[in-house]
């Protein structure tokens, strides 16, 4: 089950305080865009975004590797980072790029036939076509650093553990989502229990005012203090979800790719030593 593996991201999480090194970050950043995206507007917002999923990137793949050989200390974990990082970020990019361009030869091709998707065919595709996409290579970057794997060996390594688990990997999407959720529910009550002085005027709201309630409106609403408040949360759900969400998807991996090395090489003798890797008599 999906399940002993949360278990055991939450008790890596527990005993490695440096796996929290990414949420921190990951929080830090998330406040700071929301705060900029309040008070300089969303100009400045968007373009920081890119720069700041890089500078987590960072992050998260020197998590990887502590995970990977089971400890380390902060500098290992930095020049892990680094040497690890531009095998992590060229896949992605890849992964991104070709995602893309089928998309948009998918939606050329129905409109040069006559057959322009209009909102609905486009959402439809969207989950038609990057959904499976994204999912079929979502350990990449975990095949890149455990397995240090190059660009296009640590995509069809993904793509061949999520092929032939198909089965546990739903369960791992189903484990995770019911994850998250959880965990964003619980930080939405924190939110508006914080705010409730703030929000309640809203209850009081019909469902057609409720709708037409804009983004400047809801901010004049709370208030500074409600974007602060807003700015907080925002901090624990970076904190809370990107060293989870990291460390789970690892020891999933893990999993997967000791049962797969276990079946290709069942007829060959060897061992495996503390840390899960294979060696070969």
């Amino acid at each position: 089950m999906a399940t002993a593996e949360l278990k055991e991201a939450c008790t890596l999480l527990a005993h490695k305080p440096l796996l929290w090194i990414p949420g921190i970050i990951g929080g830090i950043l998330a406040s700071v865009l929301w705060l900029l995206a309040v008070f300089s507007g969303t100009f400045f917002a968007g373009r920081l975004l890119v720069f700041a999923g890089l500078v987590l990137l960072f992050f998260v793949i020197g998590a990887l590797f502590l995970i990977r050989n089971d400890g380390g200390d902060i500098r290992s974990m930095f020049g892990a980072a680094w040497q690890y990082y531009f095998r992590v970020l060229l896949p992605l990019l890849f992964i991104l790029f070709m995602t893309l361009l089928v998309f948009v030869l998918v939606v050329l091709t129905l409109t040069l036939i006559g057959a322009a998707p209009g909102n609905a065919a486009m959402v439809f595709l969207s989950f038609g076509v990057i959904l499976p996409s994204l999912l079929l290579t979502i350990f990449a970057d975990n095949a890149a650093v455990f397995e240090d794997r190059k660009v296009f060996e640590s995509i069809q390594r993904s793509i061949q553990l999520v092929s032939l688990n198909m089965a546990q990997f739903i369960m791992f999407l189903v484990v995770s989502v019911v994850a998250v959720c959880s965990i964003l529910f619980f930080l939405m009550i924190v939110w508006e229990a914080a705010l409730f002085t703030r929000l309640e005027p809203i209850m009081n709201y019909t469902q057609e005012q409720q709708m037409a309630l804009t983004f400047d409106q809801l901010l004049a609403l709370i208030g500074t203090d409600g974007i602060w408040v807003t700015a907080g949360v925002l901090f624990l759900t970076g904190l809370i979800l990107i060293p989870l969400v990291t460390s789970y998807k690892a020891c999933f991996f893990r999993k997967l790719a000791k049962g797969a090395t276990i079946d290709i090489q069942q007829q060959i003798a060897g061992e495996y030593d503390s840390k899960g890797r294979w060696y070969k008599y």
